[in-house]
């Protein structure tokens, strides 16, 4: 089958398109996904240069999130058959090919109103932002929220449920094509981070009153302007972050300030949400 493999770790040049690697078979509780679609997430641009906590053993072919068709199974699978509409929130060999083996409890239907390239995007992203957002931050209807970094997959996925949940929705992107797509996914606001000055514009379109809630994406860069823009009792709930930061934790007393680390939605997550 084709697909990408990865002998080294290193910038993108790293990545070698291949036509030669074997279907892999599976057994007991796999499952074989023939794959439609994938979903590319940040992280995985972190494993590959090496940078991330977690290294795959080398060579190895990347991806976590897919949708595809269930080509085979294993002999304890009851449930997934095949020819059946799935995505995936974990992989065994990686889903950058043609071919992929996931464990069963891995594996999901995918309902035929939403396409592959769709289904490809449910796993980090909405897992992650619903995680933030709810399990940990304990959205409520009518708070403010603020998505730092709005326009990328799990800011996307954030400001899509914060709305339909009733919570008020303002967001930043980089360029202007973000903030359009950040609007038009329902943040009342959106703000360029580029820009000075920006978080000044954000208070006033909240009327002063500032945010309940914080879904950081680069916490290093953002997290102490943060702290001025929380209501009493906020929270900012941290989903990404590149680097160390000089921080004094006084700055949360006056307001009874919280901040909270954010799991990255990963398959053993996914599966605990989800059942």
């Amino acid at each position: 089958m084709k697909g990408i493999r990865v002998e080294e770790f290193g910038d993108p040049s790293v990545l070698n398109y291949v036509t030669d690697l074997e279907i892999p078979k599976p057994t007991g509780s796999q499952v074989l996904v023939r794959i439609k679609a994938v979903g590319i997430n940040p992280v995985e641009t972190y494993i590959r240069s090496g940078t991330y906590a977690r290294k795959p053993d080398l060579p190895y072919t990347p991806g976590t999130d897919s949708a595809g068709i269930v080509e085979s199974v294993g002999n304890t699978v009851a449930v997934l058959k095949p020819g059946q509409r799935v995505y995936t929130t974990a992989s065994l060999t990686g889903t950058y090919a043609e071919y992929c083996l996931v464990e069963e409890n891995h594996v999901y239907p995918l309902p035929e109103n939403i396409t592959f390239e769709q289904g490809a995007c449910l796993s980090i992203p909405y897992y992650t932002a619903h995680r933030a957002i709810f399990l940990k931050g304990g959205a409520k209807p009518g708070q403010n929220i603020f998505i730092h970094g709005a326009s990328g997959a799990v800011g996307l996925a954030a400001c899509q449920m914060a709305a339909a949940n009733g919570l008020k929705v303002f967001g930043t992107a980089g360029t202007e094509e973000g903030i359009k797509i950040v609007k038009q996914n329902g943040a009342i606001e959106c703000f360029n981070h580029r820009k000075e000055n920006y978080m000044e514009d954000l208070m006033k379109a909240t009327g002063g009153r500032g945010f309940n809630i914080i879904v950081e994406m680069l916490a290093n860069v953002n997290l102490v302007a943060d702290t001025t823009v929380l209501t009493d009792d906020g929270i900012i709930l941290i989903v990404g972050n590149r680097g160390s930061l000089e921080f004094n934790p006084r700055c949360l007393m006056p307001k009874e300030l919280a901040i909270r680390g954010i799991a990255l939605a990963h398959g053993s997550l996914v599966s605990k949400f989800l059942n």
